[in-house]
């Protein structure tokens, strides 16, 4: 999908929420086309309801769970504006991108019937971790991040996710890497469910380039042993596995080793958060994800919303966000009908056009390379 299909897309929608009726559907169960075909007005059925946010607000990965929730608060000021009889609210659960505090807030939101669909789980871990319970009390969810493949193949009739999962993140990598002609390629991952499944898959991916492999932990700050086992591969490229705050020290401890190859890492290090944590040595890094960047519309509509400029996942928790909002506004205020919602959701979103597989995977992906220079992440373009 190159740039100009973005910026039309999210003029598209901008235009369509502008246009939305200031009413709510009269029929369950929509179609899921995203057509508008309920017939509203001023006496219709209730369209309101409750959404729940499921991820990290605090903690070392907040950032990532934060650009979310700011996406999804913007695709409902858009909504209310557009359709003030429609009571929307979205009630956040902090879980700090922890499986085991993911666990513990679960049953509160599958007790409150008011829940109809959640905004998440961000994370790999923690969507592992509550998917039996959402799917077990019917309560569909659609993650903007979580991205390890082995999630929808857990037969979860209420998982979706509105982003690529690493098995198609990997062959991306190889490709780039490929395309530089890299020599020797090193890969660490950092032991989280999301970290060892990407990097797994990109040694698949990279076959005979891979000169060796590595993994730290979450926490972890001295990085010493893989900074030694790099210097000794000979490696011309680094690809990490994991999230920010620890891709920021691993690299500025892989240069100042001595280390002068091409460092790369996915979607949990594309944060602000990872030039701060590597100063200097950023520049020139690349980051890899299958989420979409922020056009100038979309952009300047966030930072008006947030009071800060839209991140990684911003986009994908707008776009997740709006597939429950038009839902309700069809009169799916119902679990079991949003569920029917979302399974047969058909319609454009600004990061693609929306429809999910009987697993939950969304149809169209595109990974995108973000080059880092000056200490500052630039532009995402699509990897060929």
């Amino acid at each position: 999908m190159s740039r100009s299909t973005t910026i039309w897309r999210t003029a598209g929608l901008f235009a369509a929420a502008g246009l939305a009726l200031a009413a709510c559907g009269t029929t369950g169960g929509g179609d899921g086309d995203g057509d508008g075909d309920a017939t509203g007005g001023e006496g219709g059925t209730d369209c309101s309801g409750v959404i729940a946010y499921v991820g990290p607000l605090t903690g070392p990965a907040a950032n990532l769970g934060i650009n979310i929730v700011n996406g999804s608060t913007l695709a409902l000021e858009q909504f209310q504006e557009a359709n003030p009889d429609c009571e929307v609210t979205i009630e956040e659960f902090d879980t700090q991108g922890d499986p085991a505090q993911a666990t513990t807030v679960v049953s509160e939101i599958v007790s409150n019937d008011d829940i109809v669909g959640v905004v998440g789980p961000t994370f790999s871990g923690e969507t592992g971790a509550t998917g039996p319970v959402f799917a077990e009390a019917g309560l569909v969810t659609v993650s903007p991040s979580a991205t390890n493949p082995d999630l929808a193949g857990n037969g979860w009739d209420t998982f979706h996710r509105i982003i690529g999962n690493d098995a198609t993140q990997a062959p991306a990598v190889a490709d780039y890497l490929t395309g530089i002609d890299a020599q020797g390629v090193f890969v660490i991952d950092d032991a989280s469910e999301y970290g060892a499944g990407l990097g797994a898959g990109v040694v698949e991916a990279l076959g005979d380039l891979v000169v060796g492999t590595e993994t730290i932990q979450v926490g972890d700050t001295d990085f010493g042993p893989a900074v030694t086992a790099v210097n000794a591969s000979g490696a011309e490229a680094i690809y990490f596995a994991g999230y920010y705050a620890e891709a920021g020290l691993l690299v500025s401890q892989l240069r100042a080793g001595g280390y002068d190859g091409l460092f790369m890492s996915g979607d949990g290090s594309l944060d602000p958060g990872f030039v701060e944590a590597a100063g200097a040595a950023a520049d020139g890094t690349v980051l890899t994800c299958p989420c979409a960047p922020a056009d100038d519309e979309f952009a300047a509509a966030y930072e008006e919303s947030a009071g800060q400029a839209a991140g990684t996942y911003s986009t994908e928790g707008f776009d997740a966000m709006n597939i429950f909002l038009q839902g309700l506004l069809e009169g799916n205020t119902d679990r079991e009908s949003m569920l029917e919602w979302v399974n047969g959701y058909d319609a454009e979103g600004i990061t693609k056009h929306i429809q999910f597989d009987e697993t939950g995977e969304v149809a169209e992906v595109v990974v995108y390379a973000y080059p880092v220079e000056g200490g500052e992440i630039g532009l995402g373009e699509p990897i060929e």
